[in-house]
């Protein structure tokens, strides 16, 4: 039975055979490293595909975290105040439509303010939240527009324009 040869060590080029380097053969026989960027042991296996064998003594790991998501913070901003120049024009030309039916109206001008404070609440409260449920970056910004432009409003004009004023159904 024979003994094994010893394990080359690839920092020793006297162990390896005349023109051969540690990593392959060289043009003045001595061992070389790398190119630059390469790894010691070959290419990294293709994405997803599970590392085997030894790792390279030397540089940046084969695979690392995932790069992060880009970020959507401006787009959320300026979609949240699209939503609140959204929700006020259709504050605007609702409210002004039911004040005026409301005004005309002989009897049950309270019916006509509860249905359109009813009505811009569902567009505030609701489509705001319902974007929000969706957590797109364009669905947020503009749901969260929809509820500040909602909230904006009933306090700038102490509840008159989006119903929440006891005073309108007296």
């Amino acid at each position: 039975m024979s003994t094994p040869p010893p394990p080359q060590d690839p920092g020793n080029p006297e162990r390896f055979p005349p023109g051969q380097g540690a990593f392959g053969p060289s043009r003045d026989g001595r061992s070389q490293p790398p190119p630059h960027g390469q790894p010691a042991y070959g290419p990294p296996p293709p994405h997803g595909q599970p590392t085997y064998g030894p790792r390279p003594p030397y540089g940046p790991p084969a695979y690392g975290p995932p790069p992060p998501p880009p970020s959507s913070g401006g787009s959320v901003v300026l979609l949240a105040f699209a939503g609140l120049a959204l929700y006020s024009v259709l504050n605007t030309v609702i409210g002004f439509f039911i004040f005026v039916v409301a005004m005309d109206s002989r009897t049950g001008a309270t019916l006509y303010v509860a249905i359109g404070a009813a009505v811009l609440a569902l567009i505030g409260l609701g489509g705001g939240v319902g974007l929000l449920c969706i957590r797109r970056p364009w669905t947020k910004g503009l749901g969260l527009g929809l509820l500040i432009g909602w909230a904006l409003w009933s306090i700038l004009s102490a509840g008159l324009c989006t119903g929440l004023n006891p005073s309108l159904y007296a």
